[in-house]
């Protein structure tokens, strides 16, 4: 035995020994069958245990469906998922179980075999039958008649169907055991787990392994539909103040326009709509306001309410009611909340920032705003002939060719009714006017005058002048005349255009101390087209 080349009789004594410890092997104590019975039923125990703690997250699951299931159902249908695949497995073990109980006790029927128990079996130690229905025809590699290979197929997709279901956030800290990688024997040998756990096993040993794979099916259902469970509530906040808020795009309104505003907790759920009553609020008891008589509910969504009255009168208007919360405890918490808005009749101002004409020919600028409306809102339009053309930002400029008076009509663009405009009132009536006429201007004289020689000499020409006009206007002369008394002669010389001719140089050369110099049939172009204007009567000094 301790090497070299063994004899025909060590040969026979080393194969007696062999199969003399292969007896010893199986000879196995009733104590420890007994065992084997006692660690069967509290495995069995540990099952039901499960089934009542998995059937009190299912009611719990139930309870949240009730009270939000639009929240709920994701996690509740990924819930139903688990417990159907656990049911599936765990269907698979008991088969097992009855099969070998069919096996190996002889019983007529299988439905004898589903309610069998291990205590009452005579053959507790038999491993033969066992391990064949398990294993097969070849233990180490089985095929296609090894009973244990289904349930081993559905423990592997068991194990990453519940993985997936989880929420990645809580996949790390998943313990789900069900692993059924291969191990290594008394000898250091890689074997698969089947072969490992039911080769030569006695099915007091095998009832043990199933009611254990069966606790795991079950176990790992618990902590997944837990897990699940406390998904539903893991993004909510934590909140120790819960208000009643009321957000109104506008506070100030006119008569007419729909006053519109947001109720709402601070801390709400998008997806638990709490109710909303306006009306008088009672609050002599603290801590539960109630309604006084009979209040209006208002339509809530997305944990918002949406209140919309039109005033009925001007001035302001005071509003509240209740928001009605349900706890968590399924109790109905009321809070009390309050607002105000200011009615107003409509109105709106046109101001011309120049004065309270419109000329004909110029771009009158004027502003426009309406009470309680944006500029990108108001729409302006002008009666009469002409236009009126928008700036920007509430300036605009009117342009009149003709008439006597025009008006500038308002009107408001409601965003929220598809852009559909409504009059903000009466429009505002503006005069009609032509821009003054200038006065012609020679040598710094206007109108009647006197100058030197000198300075009538060096005038370039004509001018235009429009002082004290809020526009600052040019009024381009298009042609003039200039007469004087020469030598007793009276002679008058037209020239095109501001500039003087050179004729009419040569006559101011003449002129005398006492002469008399006349500006006349002066013509220039102005915002309305041609025009005649006063010329000047100017004396030499």
């Amino acid at each position: 035995m301790s090497g070299g080349k063994e004899t025909p009789r060590q040969k026979m004594i080393g194969m007696m020994y062999l199969v003399l410890t292969a007896l010893l092997a199986l000879n196995v104590s009733k104590e420890i069958l007994q065992a084997f019975v006692i660690v069967e039923n509290g495995l069995n125990i540990t099952n039901s245990n499960f089934d009542s703690k998995n059937a009190v997250l299912y009611s719990k699951f139930e309870k949240a469906m009730a009270d939000n299931p639009a929240k709920t159902k994701p996690f509740y249908d990924k819930s139903l998922i688990v417990k159907k695949r656990s049911a599936e497995l765990c269907k698979m073990v008991d088969d097992l179980k009855s099969g070998i109980y069919l096996g190996v006790e002889g019983l007529v029927s299988k439905a004898i075999a589903d309610t069998f128990h291990l205590t009452d079996a005579q053959a507790k130690d038999n491993y033969d039958i066992p391990t064949h229905y398990m294993l097969g025809s070849d233990p180490e590699s089985p095929g296609a008649d090894a009973h244990i290979i289904p349930l081993k197929q559905g423990l592997i997709k068991y194990r990453k169907d519940l993985t997936d279901i989880v929420p990645e956030r809580d996949r790390a800290a998943l313990k789900l055991g069900l692993k059924t990688d291969d191990l290594k024997d008394n000898e250091g040998k890689k074997v698969s787990w089947e072969f490992y756990n039911f080769d030569h096993t006695t099915m007091a040993a095998t009832m043990c392994l199933l009611a254990g794979i069966k606790n795991d099916i079950k176990n790992a259902e618990s902590d997944v539909v837990g897990v699940l469970l406390k998904a539903i509530t893991a993004a909510d906040f934590s909140f120790d103040v819960v208000s009643a808020k009321v957000v109104a795009p506008k506070s100030y309104i006119t008569l007419g326009e729909e006053y519109t505003a947001d109720v709402f907790m601070a801390a709400y759920s998008s997806t638990q709509n709490p109710e909303i009553i306006v009306g008088n609020v009672d609050t002599t008891v603290k801590d539960n306001p109630k309604i006084i008589g009979t209040g209006t509910p208002i339509p809530v969504m997305g944990g918002l309410g949406k209140y919309t009255v039109r005033p009925p009168s001007e001035g302001f208007q005071n509003w509240g009611g209740i928001i009605n919360v349900k706890a968590p405890d399924g109790s109905i918490k009321p809070y009390a909340f309050y607002s105000s808005y200011m009615a107003a009749k409509p109105s709106f101002a046109v101001s011309a920032t120049k004065m309270n004409v419109f000329y004909i020919g110029v771009a009158n600028p004027v502003d426009i705003s309406a009470s309680g409306s944006a500029p990108t809102n108001i729409q302006a339009s002008l009666s009469g002939s002409g236009r009126i053309d928008n700036k920007g930002q509430g300036h605009y400029e009117v342009f009149v060719t003709s008439g006597i008076e025009c008006t500038v009509n308002v009107a408001i663009k409601d965003p929220k009714a598809g852009g559909s405009a409504k009059s903000a009132g009466p429009g505002q009536k503006f005069r009609i006017r032509k821009v003054p006429s200038p006065n012609a201007k020679f040598a710094n004289v206007i109108g009647d005058g006197a100058a030197t020689k000198a300075d009538i000499q060096a005038a370039g020409g004509i001018f235009a002048d429009l002082s004290d006009f809020v526009f600052d206007l040019k009024f381009p002369v298009k042609k003039w005349t200039m007469s004087m008394n020469i030598n007793g002669l009276f002679q008058d010389v037209t020239a095109q255009g501001p500039a003087m001719s050179a004729e009419m140089r040569g006559m101011l050369g003449k002129a005398k101390k006492g002469s008399k110099i006349l500006i006349e049939d002066v013509h220039v172009m102005a915002p309305d087209g041609d025009r005649k204007i006063t010329g000047c009567n100017i004396k030499v000094k």
